[in-house]
């Protein structure tokens, strides 16, 4: 089964950009960042290290905006 996360961020240009993850259960997930095909496929192990290093670097970076604070409901496609 796979399960879709999708949030939009703000884009000075384009007004937004797309940001994806897929999780396939039992397999891989992957990130998908902007309109295209960039991805980059992940093991869950290696998802993990990404979350935490990326979590904390971000976080020094100040306050999250407002529009990040909302609740992401996982899609079937």
């Amino acid at each position: 089964m796979r399960r879709f996360y999708r949030l939009r961020a703000p884009d000075v240009e384009r007004g937004t950009s797309p940001v994806t993850v897929r999780v396939t259960e039992g397999e891989d997930l992957y990130v998908a960042v902007g309109p295209g095909r960039r991805r980059m496929y992940l093991t869950p192990d290696e998802a993990w290290a990404l979350w935490r290093c990326l979590s904390e670097a971000v976080a020094s970076t100040g306050t999250p905006p407002d529009w990040i604070r909302v609740p992401i409901t996982p899609k079937p496609r």
